[in-house]
């Protein structure tokens, strides 16, 4: 406990408030005119893949998981897991993410949404569950 002239000396300071900081790529918008940021919240950013490629999971896992280096529509840089079997994403592809990590993967914690029109993504083939977070249709039923 301190003493008043310590207190005195010294007064207390009130706490500053901690935001989340997780997805600041999401948060941040580029403004080209004045050439700063600006605070804009955005549930998807679009951006163009600067590299692809696979990367190993945390210790006891063991698998290839895909990932996409992605330079966004602010100019940040960020990698984006790529979810599902397969997918046809190179260099220069258009994609869309979202915010979400893989538990498994250090440092990635964005989503590339598969089968989003207007993108280069392609959905994932033959897929019969969870069809809308892998952009895949209804199959058709023959009579």
């Amino acid at each position: 406990m301190p003493t008043i002239n310590q207190l005195i000396k010294n007064p207390r300071k009130n706490k500053k408030e901690k935001g989340k900081r997780k997805n600041l790529a999401l948060r941040k918008s580029w403004n080209s005119l004045h050439k700063n940021y600006s605070w804009l919240f955005s549930p998807q950013k679009s951006g163009v893949c600067i590299k692809v490629g696979i990367m190993k999971p945390k210790k006891p896992n063991s698998a290839q998981r895909k990932f996409a280096r992605v330079r966004l529509s602010n100019n940040m840089e960020v990698t984006a897991y790529i979810p599902g079997e397969g997918h046809n994403l190179q260099e220069y592809s258009t994609v869309l993410i979202n915010g979400g990590g893989v538990r498994d993967l250090p440092g990635v914690k964005f989503h590339i949404i598969r089968g989003a029109k207007r993108w280069d993504t392609s959905p994932v083939e033959k897929r019969q569950q969870s069809r809308s977070l892998y952009g895949t249709k209804k199959p058709k039923v023959k009579k």
